[in-house]
Order: C-alpha cells, then structure tokens, then sequence
C-alpha cells in the first residue's frame, strides 16, 4: 500500500465553495451575496462591533464599571450584639443560632463582626471573626473555634 492509495472510509472533506462560476452552479450571478447593499459590493462589510452608527456597546460600557466575581464567597454576617441572648459559658453554633431564631438557615459560612459588646463569657463556634470581635468576646472570658 501506498500513500497515496489511503482513503479515509467516510468521506469527511468538504468541497469548498466555488463562487462566481455560472448560474448552474448554484452560486452563480449574485454569488450568494444577495442583492445590492454594503455587504454585497467588493470589499463592503462592517467592522466587527459596528452597530450601524448607533453608539456601540463598546463605548457604552465604560459607565457601567467592574464585574460579578461568580467565584466570591457569601457569607451569613452577625455582629457580636447578637450573641447576647445567649447564657454564661453555652456553645454557640451554627445550629444553635438557628434553633434561637438568629439566623434563618446555615447554608453559608458564618462571620462574626465586631459591632456591640457580649458581657457573658461563650464558646462560640464560626467560619471567620473579625479581629474586633476577637477581641471583644476573648475580653468576656470566651473561646473562639475556627470551622473549616
């Protein structure tokens, strides 16, 4: 066998299209251009982007800044004020602030900030603490546990 005796077995080439060569060829005349218009003419079209002299999108964009990071991380923020409801030395979790009626649903990480003040010492269990908030609830006589 030779190279040039290899075939593939489907035919999976393509003719190109020859344009411009009689009327039985089925582009023939207009050469499937259509009639009259820019895009017909030799060399006519319109820039990619060009939206027939209306103000492109392009230039539009720059007064609608930024983007959406799809990637970014929600969380379920509470403030160190809103532990207060809690009894001296309890386990403060996720499911335990549910259950107080605190938090709607643990279905994002929780992060604690640091505005208001706790004044009973709690074990408290969150995804991320401001340093604030550290602070405020170690200064009570509290721990603090890092969930992963």
């Amino acid at each position: 066998m030779q190279q040039h005796e290899v075939k593939s077995e489907n035919n999976n080439r393509k003719n190109r299209r020859r344009v411009g060569r009689g009327d039985g060829s089925g582009f023939g005349s207009y050469s499937g251009k259509g009639m009259k218009g820019q895009k017909s003419r030799s060399g006519g079209g319109v820039r990619p982007g060009f939206e027939g002299g209306q103000l492109p999108l392009s230039k539009k964009l720059p007064m609608i800044r930024g983007f959406t990071n799809v990637f970014k991380t929600k969380y379920a923020v509470l403030n160190v004020s809103s532990l207060s409801g809690f009894e001296a030395n309890s386990d403060v979790t996720p499911e335990t602030l549910q259950e107080k009626g605190v938090l709607r649903n643990v279905k994002y990480p929780i992060k604690i900030l640091g505005d208001g003040d706790v004044s009973v010492p709690l074990n408290v269990s969150a995804h991320k603490f401001t340093t604030s908030a550290r602070a405020k609830i170690e200064a009570a006589g509290g721990n603090i546990r890092e969930i992963l």
